[in-house]
C-alpha cells in the first residue's frame, strides 16, 4: 500500500517542490528537455510533436482511449514561437501561459498510478492542454484543469485550484486540462468542487431545529442528515415517504427526456422522535375504514366532498361515492367538512385504521406473534463461546420483548430449538419442574413433535426458561459435531407457527454451511475465477427449489426469519440470506466470532433487533392518482401479483423503494397523489391498517423538475436498481448503465435548464451538485467491484443489506461521516462537524473518527498529540500503544468521555450496533480504513471524485455534441 505524505493538513492541495534553487535547477532542466525535445527534434524519433488521439471507446467498464478534449480548436505553436517561450523562461522565469507538452509517462512526481487502475483510463485530458504556472511566492508547480462547475445555471463559476499531485495518494489526480483561451485564469482548487459535507453542513445552518410543517404539496423537505421536527398537516413525514422529485413531469415523454427516476422510498415503521405526536388510531367500529368503492383507495385529505357533504369524490380515481350515514357531516362555506380537525384521516397524513374480521385471516382475530430462538450448538459454536454467551444473554433480554403501549407485559410467546444435524425441541410449560427436551432426527419430513409447552408466555415460565438457558452449554459442551443443517430449521419455526395458528419471528444463530445429508444441503460454489466475468452474476443468484418453497411458505404463515451468522469460510450466504431478504427479516454477520472480542458487539445487535417495533404478517398496496402507476419495488419483500408487496415481518429499518411510471398526461393544477396502505398485525395480536399519503405537484417544465430533486433518495433508487440487477448481468455492464444515466441527466438539464455557459464548464443543477460523488461512491462499493480481495460472502451481505436501507442508510454508506478529534471542544454538547472523506483530510497529529452506520472507525494518526493519547488510552504516547488494540477504555477525564459520548451518539441514530475498529497510522488494518475514504481513488478499483468528474463531464459533452 503507498505510504502517506510525511505532512497534511487542511486545505493544504500543493506539494513543495523545495527550495528557490531547486526549482531553479528544475525550470533550467525542463527548458533544456524542451528545447531539444521540441525546437531541435532528433531525427530518429518517429513519433508525432501532437500524436493525434486514438479511437474513442463509450463502454463504460473499458478503458476510454480518447483523450478529453476541448471544443474550441488546438493551434499547434510554430517553433518560432516555442523559442521565443523558452527564451523568456531562461531569462525571467516567467512561466505564465506556457502550452506545451507534458510526458505522463512520468508519472507526475513518481506517483505511482498503475497501482490501482481505475474503472477508466486517467490520462483521458489532451497533453496540449496542460498550462504550467510558476507563483513567485514560493515557485509552487501546479497543474491547471478548465472544468468550472456552474451549479443551478448561475452566472458565476463554481471552482478555484486544482491539487497539484500527492505523491503516494492513491486516487490522486494524474494532471491534464482543457486548454484556457485568454490571460490565465485562478487554478482549480478540490476544495471547490462540490462538497457534500458542506452541503449537509448548509441544509442543517438553514433548516435544522426548525418545525417541518407538510401543509403544502409538492414541499422538499429537509436533508436525512438534520434535526427538524415535524408537524403533520396533511402530508406524510419525510420519515415515512421520501420522493426523488417532489415535481413530477406532465408526460411520459418529458420524463424519458430527462432520464430522472420518478420514485419513494417508504419506511412504513419508522421510528417517530419523542418529540413528535405519535399516530393517532381511528377506531370506525365493525363498519371499518371509509374507502373508495372503486379503487379502494382509504379515506384521506385529499378527498372532496361534495353535494353538502353527503357525497365524496375519489382523488386517486375520480369516483363519486356515498357517504355513510354515521360518517356524515355538513360542510363549511370553504366546502370543507366542519369536524376536519377532529378526524385524523380527513387532516393528517398518516394515520392507522383498527381492521375489522374482514382484514383477518378466515376472518378470526389473529393470536399474538411469537419467538423462537434457534442455537446451532454445533463443535463451532461452543468452542468460540457462542452458546454460553447467548444463553446468559436471553436471561434479561427476554425481559424486553415487545409489547403493545400502555400494556405491562409483552404478549409475545417464546420457543427454543437446539441443532446441528438432529433438532433438538424443549417443552418449557409453567407447570415443569425441569425442560423437557424431544429429539427429532428424522429432517427429511419436518415436523414439531409437541405444541403444549413448545411456545410459553414468557412471564409465566421464566423459572423453567433459565433452568433451560443454564442446562443448554453444559449439555453440549462435550460435542464434536460439525455437521449442520439449515431449510429444516426453517421448515420447524413455519410448522410451529402453523400449529399455534400466529406469525412469529425465527432467531436463527447459524455458524457453518450446510453439509449435512438434509433438504437443503448445500456445497462450496464460491469461484474467484468468474470475477469480473459474465458468469460472476451466479455468484449473487440464491440456489432455487428448496429454499425458493421455504420463502414462500414463510410469507404464508407470516414467518420472519433473522440470520445471525458466525463463519469461519464461505457458507453460501447468496442462498441462506434469501429467506431473510424476502420475509422482511435481516442477516448480520461476525466472521470468526470470539466472544471476548465480538462478544458486545453481537449482543448490541441482537438487544436491538429483539426489542424494535415491529408488525406481522404484513400486506402493503401503493395506489396513485390517475396518470402514473406504481410498476416496480425494490426490498426486503415478496410479490405473488404485480401490486401486492407481502412482508412475513416489518420493522423501523424496514424500507421500500418503489418506481412509478406516467400511463397519461398529468394536471398541473390538481398534482399527483401517493397513498400507503399497510395491512398488519400488532405485537398485541390486532389487526391494523396503517396509511401514508403524500402529495407532489406536476409541471412541464423540466426546470421545475430538477429544482425539486433529492439527491439522497435518487441515490438510493440507483443503489437498489443496481444491486437487484447484480443478479441478471455482468457489473460492468451495470456501472455504464449507472454512468450513461448520470451523464444523460446532467446533459438534458445542461441543455434544457441551464443559462448558456462556456461548453468547458459542468453544469450541475443545484440540487444535484453532489450526486456524482455518490454515483462514484457507489460503483466502488465491495458489491460493485470484483476484487479477489473481497469474499463474495461480503459482497453478498452488503447487496443484502442495500436492498432494504431507506434513504438515510444509503446515504452515510455511500458517504461515510468523517469527524476530526483532535481540536474537539469538551465542553460543547454538540458533535464535532465533519470533513470531506479524503485522505487529503487525515494529519499525522490528527485523530479522526470514521463511520458509514455499518462500521466504525477510530483512527490515530503517528504523530497524534501525546496528552490525547494519554487521556484516551492511558499510555504515555503512540508508540506504547499495543499493536491490537480491541477497545477503547472508559477513563475518567473529559477527552474520554467526549469522544464516548459521541460514539454513543452515533451510534443511537444508526439502525446497526457498530463494532469500534481502532486503526493505527500505517498499520495493516489501515487498508480496511482508507477503503471508505470514498472521494480517493478506489484500493480495488474505481476513480477519485475528480476523475469521475471530468469523466461525466467528457460523457456529458459528447451527448451535447
Amino acid at each position: 500500500m503507498p505510504q502517506p505524505p510525511a505532512s497534511s493538513h487542511y486545505g493544504s492541495s500543493v506539494q513543495q517542490n523545495g527550495s528557490y534553487t531547486q526549482g531553479y535547477l528544475f525550470c533550467l532542466l525542463c527548458s533544456l528537455y524542451y528545447l531539444f525535445k521540441i525546437v531541435f527534434p532528433l531525427k530518429n524519433m518517429s513519433s508525432p510533436r501532437f500524436p493525434p488521439p486514438p479511437a474513442a471507446s463509450s463502454s463504460f467498464g473499458q478503458v476510454p482511449q480518447s483523450p478529453y478534449q476541448n471544443i474550441a480548436p488546438q493551434a499547434t505553436p510554430s517553433t518560432h514561437q516555442l523559442t521565443n517561450q523558452i527564451s523568456n523562461i531562461l531569462g525571467t522565469f516567467a512561466l505564465n501561459s506556457l502550452y506545451c507538452e507534458w510526458l505522463v509517462s512520468t508519472k507526475l512526481a513518481n506517483n505511482n498510478l498503475n497501482k490501482h487502475e481505475p474503472l477508466w483510463n486517467k490520462d483521458h485530458l489532451s497533453k496540449k492542454d496542460i498550462l504550467i504556472q510558476n507563483s513567485p511566492q514560493n515557485l509552487q508547480w501546479n497543474i491547471c484543469l478548465n472544468l468550472c462547475f456552474n451549479l443551478g445555471g448561475s452566472a458565476g463559476p463554481y471552482g478555484g485550484q486544482l491539487a497539484g499531485p500527492q505523491p503516494g495518494f492513491p486516487g490522486s489526480f494524474p494532471g491534464g486540462a482543457a486548454q484556457m483561451a485568454g490571460p490565465p485564469q485562478k487554478k482549480l482548487d478540490p476544495d471547490s468542487i462540490p462538497s457534500t459535507t458542506q452541503v449537509i453542513e448548509d441544509d442543517q445552518a438553514k433548516r435544522g431545529g426548525q418545525i417541518y410543517a407538510t401543509n403544502l404539496r409538492g414541499q422538499i423537505p429537509p436533508l436525512v442528515t438534520s434535526n427538524f421536527t415535524v408537524q403533520d398537516q396533511g402530508n406524510a413525514s419525510p420519515r415515512f415517504m421520501r420522493c426523488t422529485t417532489y415535481t413530477f413531469p406532465c408526460t411520459s415523454d418529458l420524463a424519458k427526456q430527462c432520464q430522472v427516476p420518478l420514485g419513494t422510498v417508504i419506511k412504513p415503521f419508522a421510528t417517530i422522535p419523542k418529540n413528535e405526536t405519535p399516530l393517532y388510531v381511528v377506531n370506525h367500529g365493525e363498519t371499518g375504514p371509509i374507502r373508495c368503492n372503486r379503487c379502494k383507495a382509504y379515506m384521506c385529505p385529499f378527498m372532496q366532498f361534495i353535494d353538502g357533504g353527503r357525497r365524496f369524490q375519489c382523488a386517486f380515481c375520480s369516483c363519486i361515492n356515498e357517504v355513510p350515514v354515521f360518517y356524515f357531516q355538513h360542510l363549511d362555506h370553504m366546502g370543507r367538512r366542519m369536524d376536519l380537525y377532529e378526524r385524523p384521516e380527513l387532516s393528517l397524513g398518516s394515520y392507522e385504521f383498527i381492521a375489522t374480521l374482514d382484514y383477518c385471516k378466515n376472518n378470526k382475530p389473529p393470536n399474538p406473534p411469537a419467538y423462537i430462538f434457534m442455537i446451532d450448538v454445533s463443535y463451532t459454536n461452543i468452542k468460540s463461546g457462542l452458546v454460553k454467551l447467548l444463553c446468559e444473554e436471553l436471561k434479561t433480554l427476554l425481559e424486553k420483548l415487545p409489547r403493545e403501549e400502555g400494556v405491562e407485559s409483552s404478549a409475545v410467546r417464546v420457543g427454543f430449538v437446539t441443532y446441528n444435524k438432529i433438532l433438538h425441541f424443549y417443552n418449557v410449560k409453567s407447570a415443569l419442574a425441569q425442560p423437557q427436551m424431544m429429539v427429532v432426527s428424522d429432517v427429511a419430513e419436518m415436523f414439531v413433535p409437541l405444541q403444549d409447552g413448545f411456545l410459553v408466555n414468557y412471564q409465566e415460565s421464566r423459572a423453567v426458561i433459565h433452568n433451560l438457558l443454564d442446562q443448554i452449554p453444559d449439555m453440549f459442551a462435550d460435542t464434536n459435531e460439525s455437521e449442520t443443517v439449515f431449510a429444516p430449521i426453517i421448515q420447524a419455526g413455519v410448522e410451529a407457527f402453523k400449529a399455534a395458528e400466529c406469525s412469529g419471528k425465527l432467531f436463527i444463530f447459524h455458524s457453518s454451511i450446510p453439509t449435512a445429508e438434509a433438504p437443503g444441503k448445500l456445497k462450496n460454489r464460491d469461484d474467484r475465477k468468474l470475477f469480473n466475468t459474465e458468469k460472476e452474476k451466479t455468484l449473487f443468484q440464491p440456489l432455487k427449489g428448496v429454499y425458493e418453497q421455504l420463502c414462500k411458505d414463510c410469507v404464508a404463515q407470516g414467518c420472519c426469519v433473522d440470520l445471525f451468522l458466525f463463519p469461519s469460510q464461505y457458507l453460501d450466504l447468496a442462498t441462506m440470506g434469501d429467506v431473510p431478504t424476502h420475509t422482511g427479516g435481516s442477516v448480520y454477520k461476525y466472521s470468526n466470532f470470539q466472544a471476548e472480542v465480538d462478544g458486545t458487539h453481537f449482543l448490541n445487535d441482537l438487544r436491538k433487533d429483539v426489542e424494535k417495533p415491529i408488525g406481522f404478517d404484513a400486506i402493503m398496496r401503493v395506489r396513485t392518482s390517475t396518470g402514473f402507476r406504481a410498476t416496480d419495488f425494490f426490498g426486503a419483500i415478496h410479490m405473488n401479483n404485480t401490486t401486492d408487496v407481502e412482508m412475513a415481518a416489518v420493522d423501523c429499518d424496514n424500507a421500500l423503494t418503489v418506481e412509478f411510471k406516467h400511463d397519461d398526461t398529468l394536471n398541473e393544477e390538481t398534482g399527483a397523489f401517493i397513498q400507503c396502505a399497510l395491512l398488519y398485525t400488532t405485537v398485541g395480536g390486532q389487526r391494523r391498517l396503517r396509511v401514508h399519503n403524500l402529495s407532489l405537484n406536476c409541471s412541464s417544465q423540466l426546470s421545475e423538475l430538477y429544482k425539486s430533486c433529492e439527491t439522497d433518495t435518487l441515490i438510493n433508487f440507483f443503489a437498489k436498481s443496481a444491486y437487484r440487477a447484480m443478479l441478471n448481468q455482468p457489473l460492468k455492464n451495470i456501472r455504464e448503465i449507472l454512468v450513461n444515466q448520470t451523464a444523460h441527466m446532467l446533459a438534458c438539464y445542461r441543455k434544457n435548464c441551464a443559462s448558456p455557459s462556456a461548453a468547458s464548464q459542468l453544469i450541475l443543477p443545484d440540487a444535484m451538485k453532489v450526486f456524482p460523488v455518490y454515483m462514484n461512491s457507489l460503483m466502488k462499493t465491495p458489491a460493485m467491484v470484483g476484487s479477489p480481495e473481497i469474499s463474495t460472502d461480503e459482497r453478498v451481505l452488503q447487496r443484502l443489506c442495500v436492498m432494504a436501507m431507506g434513504v438515510e442508510e444509503t446515504q452515510v454508506l455511500l458517504y461515510p461521516c468523517l469527524i476530526p478529534l483532535q481540536n474537539m471542544d469538551v465542553s460543547s454538547s454538540v458533535l464535532p462537524g465533519a470533513v470531506r472523506c479524503s485522505e487529503e483530510r487525515l494529519s499525522d497529529n490528527g485523530m479522526f473518527l470514521l463511520e458509514n452506520g455499518r462500521l466504525l472507525f477510530l483512527w490515530l494518526g503517528q504523530a497524534c498529540p501525546s496528552e490525547l493519547i494519554q487521556s484516551l488510552f492511558n499510555v504515555p504516547s503512540f508508540a506504547h500503544l499495543p499493536e491490537e488494540l480491541n477497545s477503547l477504555p472508559e477513563l475518567d477525564n473529559p477527552q474520554s468521555k467526549k469522544v464516548h459520548a459521541i460514539i454513543s451518539a452515533i451510534s443511537e441514530r444508526r439502525t446497526n450496533r457498530m463494532k469500534l475498529l481502532i486503526v493505527k497510522q500505517k498499520d495493516r488494518p489501515e487498508i480496511l480504513f482508507r477503503q471508505h475514504l470514498v472521494e480517493d481513488k478506489g484500493l480495488h478499483g474505481g476513480a477519485s471524485y475528480m476523475d469521475f468528474l471530468c469523466y461525466v463531464h467528457r460523457e456529458v459533452r459528447q451527448l451535447l455534441t
